[in-house]
């Protein structure tokens, strides 16, 4: 799976705008969680490679402003691990743990 790493408060900015053209989705991990990095590889082994979205990976512990301003911008509570589909500069999926499911989101794109 390709990840794009997500490092920014103006790459999330720049990813708001990017999904009024094409879905991006937002898988934020925690790089110190068992239990987001079982989450992360359930989430990689489903995501079906003809999936037509960005998949940009958030590390929690090392960019947690990033997340911060997430939360904020789309009034949705920060969870770890967490998916956020982003369309037409919303977020139209969001869930947690194991209630991510990458086939579902892969049907929304």
């Amino acid at each position: 799976m390709q990840w794009i790493a997500l490092t920014t408060e103006e790459k999330f900015a720049s990813l708001l705008e990017q999904s009024k053209i094409n879905p991006v989705l937002i898988f934020k991990h925690s790089t110190r969680c068992s239990v987001s990095a079982m989450a992360k590889r359930s989430f990689e082994q489903a995501w079906p490679t003809s999936a037509n979205a960005e998949v940009y990976l958030l590390d929690l512990i090392a960019y947690r402003s990033v997340s911060n301003l997430i939360a904020d911008k789309l009034s949705v509570v920060h969870q770890s691990p967490q998916a956020l589909l982003l369309k037409d500069g919303k977020c139209i999926y969001n869930a947690s743990h194991e209630d991510i499911n990458a086939a579902y989101i892969s049907s929304l794109v």
